[in-house]
Order: C-alpha cells, then structure tokens, then sequence
C-alpha cells in the first residue's frame, strides 16, 4: 500500500467524542506523530490501540519534516494528531502538509471535534463569515492591540483561543481597539466544567475579573460592531 498522511481530529474534553473513523484510521496508521507523547498514549490506551509514537510540535516540526516525508515516501501510513482538535488550526501539521502537497504526497483529512467550530455554534452571534485569528501574541499589550487593529472593520464574527493567565489582558485590549462588541467566551469545551458566558466584550472582563482564579481552555468569539 502506498504511504499517506492521515489528519486526524481527536476529542477536546471528552474521549467520547472520538469517531469510529478516527479510531479505524489509528489503528491502519503505522506510526503516530503527535504534538505531545504522553497525551496521545493515553487517548491510544483508551482506545486500546498501540503504535509507534513520534513527536511533531512547533519546536521539532522543522527537523521532523525529512524523515517523515521520507517514511511516507517508502510507503509508511503515518497518522498526525494534536493535543486536542483538528491538527493544524493553532497546532502543529501545517508544514507537514504543506511540503508533502508540494511532492504529491497523499493527505487524507479525518474530520472531527474542532472548539473552534463548537465555540461558534454555542455562542449564539452570527455563525458565518467568521474570521478565526488563532491566538493573539502572547506578550505585549502593544503588540496584541496591534493584532486586533487589523480587524476593527472586519463585519463579521472573530473567534481566537487565548489562555488563562492573559485572558483578562487580552480582553481589555480587544476592547481597547475593537470598540464594545457583543461576544462569548467558552471555556472547557465537552468537558466537566463546560461554561459559555455570553455578553459585551467590558461585561465578560467585569464579571471574569471578580473570579479568584481562572482556569481551563477559553475560546473568545466576538460579533461585528454596531
């Protein structure tokens, strides 16, 4: 059989999310390369599945790049998974795929669970055209209100993940340049905790920012403005 790369999109909280064509896919795969080791065995071990493991993130995806291609080239079926989601968006893959298109290589998507997709349809503001930004830049206020700059007179809906610890600064600066805008934050998505606060851009940080703590996965979706 002739290798290929198998894109697989994998639960974001709960496993039970996982399709009976993920998990087939996983089991044909001969190796798996996976933004985290230690994350992907335990999903492979619920599933009751054992494959080779070979790491692919953001600080060795550039070094992997020739011997997976090489492996596909001799045939390998190899298998992509992130931490959580659909490989690629805000997650490792896309060089991958990129060069593997550019050799005529055979890509196979497997879709799946997305907190992109799941944030957009429970936020209830306007499902498309959306924009999706990924993560604004992690240090700086100047540098993350030039990021939302770009998008002032974008005149649809704008989703972006961003963390705990910069959730309320980045808020703050999304206001700042957007203006106040209707939007909803979601937080751990399909898993225990599952929240999805729903109001202005100033009334989610006013009511995030009396919280002691913040904790879990946030997905903020933003609507045009007036």
């Amino acid at each position: 059989m002739a290798g290929k790369i198998v894109i697989i999109s994998s639960p974001i909280g709960n496993l039970g999310d996982i399709s009976e064509r993920a998990r087939d896919a996983l089991e044909a795969a001969d190796i798996v390369a996976c933004e985290d080791t230690r994350h992907s065995g335990r999903l492979l071990a619920h599933l009751g599945i054992k494959k080779r493991l070979l790491s692919l993130h953001e600080h060795n995806e550039r070094q992997r790049l020739p011997q997976l291609l090489e492996m596909v080239e001799q045939g390998v079926v190899v298998a992509v998974l992130s931490n959580a989601g659909t490989p690629l968006v805000s997650d490792p893959g896309f060089p991958l795929v990129r060069d593997a298109a550019v050799r005529g290589i055979r890509i196979e998507p497997i879709p799946g669970p997305s907190a992109l997709l799941a944030a957009l349809v429970v936020s209830a503001l306007p499902p498309y055209p959306f924009t999706f930004a990924g993560f604004p830049p992690a240090h700086g206020s100047k540098r993350r209100r030039r990021f939302f700059r770009q998008y002032k007179e974008l005149g649809h809906t704008l989703i972006f993940f961003e963390s705990p610890h910069r959730l309320l600064a980045t808020l703050s600066d999304a206001l700042a340049e957007l203006g106040e805008r209707p939007a909803a934050i979601c937080r751990e998505l399909t898993k225990l905790h599952e929240e999805v606060l729903r109001g202005t851009l100033s009334e989610l940080g006013q009511e995030l920012a009396q919280r002691t703590v913040l904790k879990g996965e946030f997905v903020v979706v933003v609507g045009k403005g007036q």
